[in-house]
């Protein structure tokens, strides 16, 4: 595989959850056609809302990208309602596959079980976002998300969908690019879309960290705070960013494509400083992941 060349400032994409594209529907005035949408599922909106907020956003030119999370469905066939209806009656072409987490899992426990299922190629999606932890994820062992990532490979050599990672937010770009090079250390052919948290101030951040389980950077924004949030202007995420967009341009075949930013100071707050940028100025095209290693596919 080639890559074409690197757009940068890097496009984006955002998420909203269900309640906030019903009800308040002048902010999607404010995110530019064409731009992807996650439509969030936390397990506290029914089937219906998150639905008709992917009808919504469909029909206002955005595209939407509902998280599909495995355990939140107590049998497969609640699964393919979801995905049946999700497509009929939503418009979705593109997905985020996730486990989710819930007191009472049901029988689908990974994305993994989701995506072996074959409904997403059944009902014609063309792109599925899988979840990348680059501070590794709660109780789960490196080996294990390894694992899950081979079989991910493999689902896609199957698929006529494309697959690429969305990762987890964090604060801390050193960490971000160690991560990187792991996953190219593992083969990793799949294009990479990095989660950033939008600007927010300071106690939003902390918030959200600590819920997210993001430990480390959770310490590495308590240590590094003054350098990184400015009590006028909060946190600043180009310090995330700057460093990402550097790599890019020292080594294009890095697989980052995209910034999927997290709006926890607000959509109209993210939505200014990605149109200072040129973030919003971007499409996703074509870009393909850099040929790896074989170890994966193998």
């Amino acid at each position: 595989m080639t890559l074409a060349a690197v757009q940068l400032p890097l496009p984006a994409s955002t998420e909203m959850s269900p309640r906030q594209v019903m009800e308040k529907p002048e902010l999607l005035d404010l995110i530019p056609a064409g731009t992807h949408v996650y439509v969030t599922d936390l397990g506290n909106a029914p089937e219906d809302q998150i639905v008709a907020a992917a009808g919504r956003l469909s029909s206002t030119g955005l595209v939407p990208v509902p998280h599909m999370a495995a355990r939140r469905y107590q049998s497969r066939e609640a699964f393919e309602r979801r995905i049946r209806r999700l497509v009929e009656e939503g418009g979705v072409r593109d997905v985020l596959a996730i486990a989710g987490e819930t007191d009472a899992p049901g029988p689908l426990t990974s994305s993994v079980a989701l995506i072996e299922t074959g409904l997403f190629d059944e009902l014609g999606i063309r792109s599925i976002g899988v979840a990348g932890h680059p501070e590794g994820a709660p109780d789960i062992p490196s080996d294990v998300i390894r694992q899950f990532l081979q079989r991910k490979h493999e689902l896609s050599a199957q698929s006529d969908a494309s697959f690429h990672i969305v990762t987890q937010f964090g604060f801390d770009p050193v960490r971000l690019n160690q991560w990187l090079d792991e996953l190219a250390s593992w083969g990793n052919r799949f294009r990479v879309h990095v989660g950033i948290a939008g600007p927010a101030k300071m106690t939003t951040l902390l918030k959200y960290a600590a819920f997210a389980g993001v430990e480390n950077s959770l310490k590495f924004l308590k240590k590094r705070g003054g350098s990184v949030v400015s009590l006028l202007s909060g946190y600043d995420p180009e310090t995330m960013v700057g460093p990402l967009e550097a790599r890019l341009r020292r080594d294009p075949r890095t697989p980052l494509v995209k910034l999927h930013v997290y709006p926890f100071g607000g959509i109209a707050k993210t939505s200014s400083w990605l149109n200072e940028r040129g973030s919003w100025s971007f499409r996703e095209t074509g870009v393909s992941a850099p040929q790896a290693p074989q170890e994966i596919a193998q």
